[in-house]
């Protein structure tokens, strides 16, 4: 009898050190509640004691959790329908008063999905369209005619003035960050993974770039064939004046050979005329008299004189 109750005493004395004893792994945290009271917290890892069966020990991540909204349909401020996707970094710093608050992970990404959600609502329809979208390097042009003017609700604002997505995103997180202590968490970030058009206005975007996009075209082409109209038109000058100055050159030496030849053939002539003379009206018979052809001359002529003389 004794030796079966020191057995159950035995066996009862290792289940309560085994429930006395605890482990925080790296990356964790925990509270100790008593009767389902939180009593206190554990915030660094290794082996912990509890009274066995009274106390019970809740671990929470230690680590940076990620929070991903789900996308919404927003109006800006100068009135274009977008859908934003919004997501954010956040740990719990304080687990007692985590688990006081919202109990769990569950219960903190609900909660977080109320307060960024406001935050990012109301941040983008408070700002332009554009200035969702610049960031903070970005410059206007310099040349102030360049600058694109802004109308909204008749009000014109000079880009200069506007600010860009990273001083909207530092707005959103101080003001979400006033909200999340009390609930035991450190807000560390929140950014905007995509801006879209919705259906609609993306179709009308679509069609306006094209539209922009064919104006310059259209203005480069234009611009090209002046180019081309002036290259064309100093080519066919250039051409011509080529031309006029091969033909003045050819005219040059067509008439020099004339004169050469000219007074070649004075010289000739000037050694013996009369050879010279019947050469050529021997040339001229050879032009003049043709087959089935017929020469009508008088007796006396001197186209008929070497005719005449042969008899």
């Amino acid at each position: 009898m004794k030796k079966a109750i020191l057995i159950i005493l035995i066996v009862g004395a290792l289940i309560a050190l085994n429930d006395a004893f605890y482990v925080i792994s790296e990356g964790q945290q925990a509270i100790v509640t008593q009767f389902g009271a939180p009593v206190g917290k554990v915030s660094y890892a290794g082996w912990h004691f509890k009274t066995p069966f009274v106390q019970k020990v809740k671990t929470f991540e230690k680590r940076i959790m990620k929070w991903d909204g789900d996308p919404n349909q927003i109006p800006t401020k100068d009135k274009k329908f977008i859908w934003v996707d919004t997501t954010a970094r956040w740990r719990i710093s304080d687990p007692l008063l985590f688990f006081k608050t919202v109990a769990s992970e569950r219960g903190a990404q609900s909660r977080l999905d109320d307060i960024i959600d406001s935050v990012v609502r109301d941040a983008v329809s408070g700002s332009l369209l554009v200035e969702l979208v610049r960031g903070v390097d970005y410059e206007p042009p310099a040349n102030g005619d360049d600058l694109v003017k802004f109308n909204i609700e008749g009000i014109e604002v000079d880009p200069t003035n506007l600010v860009g997505r990273e001083t909207i995103l530092a707005d959103m997180l101080t003001k979400a960050r006033a909200s999340t202590p009390e609930y035991g968490i450190e807000l560390l970030d929140i950014l905007i993974t995509r801006i879209n058009y919705v259906e609609q206005v993306r179709t009308r975007v679509y069609e306006r770039m094209i539209n922009e996009r064919k104006k310059v075209a259209a203005q480069y082409r234009s611009e090209g064939e002046g180019e081309q109209a002036d290259i064309l038109g100093q080519m066919a000058w250039e051409l011509k004046k080529i031309s006029s100055g091969a033909q003045r050159k050819a005219l040059e030496i067509r008439g020099g050979a004339d004169a050469k030849a000219s007074a070649i053939y004075a010289k000739a002539y000037n050694k013996d005329k009369d050879f010279y003379a019947f050469q050529r009206t021997l040339e001229s018979y050879n032009t003049a008299i043709q087959n089935n052809s017929k020469l009508v001359i008088t007796t006396d002529s001197d186209f008929y004189k070497y005719m005449k003389s042969a008899h």
